[in-house]
């Protein structure tokens, strides 16, 4: 394990917190909540996965997403969204950890449609930019996001984001070929945007 890559002295305790919400390990009890979004056809429409079935998400809880910290490269760190106010699930993200020697990782996020429009999405990605970077030392984090997907696109545009290409009809997705928006972000940039912002 390298250790520019995984400084685990730096690597936050749990749960992440932030103003309005905490970023936890996905427990066992977040399957019912979290079938709720995952079994919504609009919901999963841009996700790698059809509508999931209970058992299913019981499955992924207990495997996939079970990672709370990386140990080789490809591995994915996925969290539960809570708000602090309520304890209700609004989501979750995931980290994923593209490449040692380039120090790369990727971000993918899915919410509660009932949750949307409050800016949520928003400060739980920008609390894992500050995983990758902080906690983990990466240099740059992308998002691939489907163009038809504009909601998502506003999220990592809000960020700080860049978007770097638009790879038309380059995957068939779900029945169809679909745009991919390519962002990324720097650490540099992001240091730079925290500076500018006065965080």
């Amino acid at each position: 394990m390298s250790e520019r890559t995984t400084v685990n002295g730096h690597w936050p305790e749990y749960p992440i917190i932030t103003e309005r919400l905490l970023l936890r390990p996905i427990a066992p009890a977040d399957a019912a909540p979290m079938h709720v979004y995952k079994s919504d056809p609009d919901a999963v429409r841009y996700v790698p996965y059809a509508p999931l079935e209970l058992a299913e998400v019981e499955q992924r809880i207990a495997t996939t997403w079970s990672n709370t910290r990386f140990a080789k490269e490809g591995d994915a760190v996925s969290l539960a969204v809570e708000e602090r106010s309520s304890g209700a699930l609004l989501g979750d993200v995931v980290l994923f950890w593209r490449s040692e020697s380039d120090r790369s990782g990727e971000v993918g996020y899915i919410f509660d449609p009932r949750a949307g429009g409050r800016g949520y999405a928003t400060e739980a990605v920008d609390a894992l930019l500050a995983l990758g970077f902080d906690g983990v030392g990466l240099h740059r984090i992308v998002a691939r996001i489907d163009e038809r997907n504009t909601a998502s696109a506003g999220v990592v545009e809000r960020l700080g984001f860049r978007r770097e290409a638009r790879l038309v009809e380059s995957e068939w997705f779900k029945g169809e070929w679909t745009t991919l928006l390519v962002y990324a972000l720097l650490e540099d940039e992001w240091r730079g945007r925290d500076g500018a912002d006065g965080s």
